[in-house]
């Protein structure tokens, strides 16, 4: 059996499909917080005009929200797992 890298399903604007969307995780990266996965996407924040004209070239981060609403953060992908039921 090979491994293989998983592949994500393209939504557009720089945006990618992942089964966690929607659902709560756990975020290892700030503290075990707990979050919504809002989005994959990547993080412009290098941008000093607060101006996206272009998918920047950086790998997809995820985009969490706190469940009951509020400021979103951004965390690494691998620092994310679904919140056990």
């Amino acid at each position: 059996m090979t491994a293989r890298t998983p592949t994500y399903r393209d939504l557009g604007l720089g945006h990618r499909d992942h089964p966690l969307l929607g659902r709560r995780v756990v975020d290892h990266g700030h503290g075990d917080r707990i979050g919504v996965l809002r989005a994959l996407a990547p993080d412009a924040k290098d941008n000093p005009f607060d101006l996206v004209v272009a998918v920047p070239d950086t790998p997809p981060v995820a985009w969490l929200a706190p469940p009951g609403g509020g400021r979103e953060w951004t965390t690494a992908l691998e620092a994310i797992e679904e919140v056990a039921p």
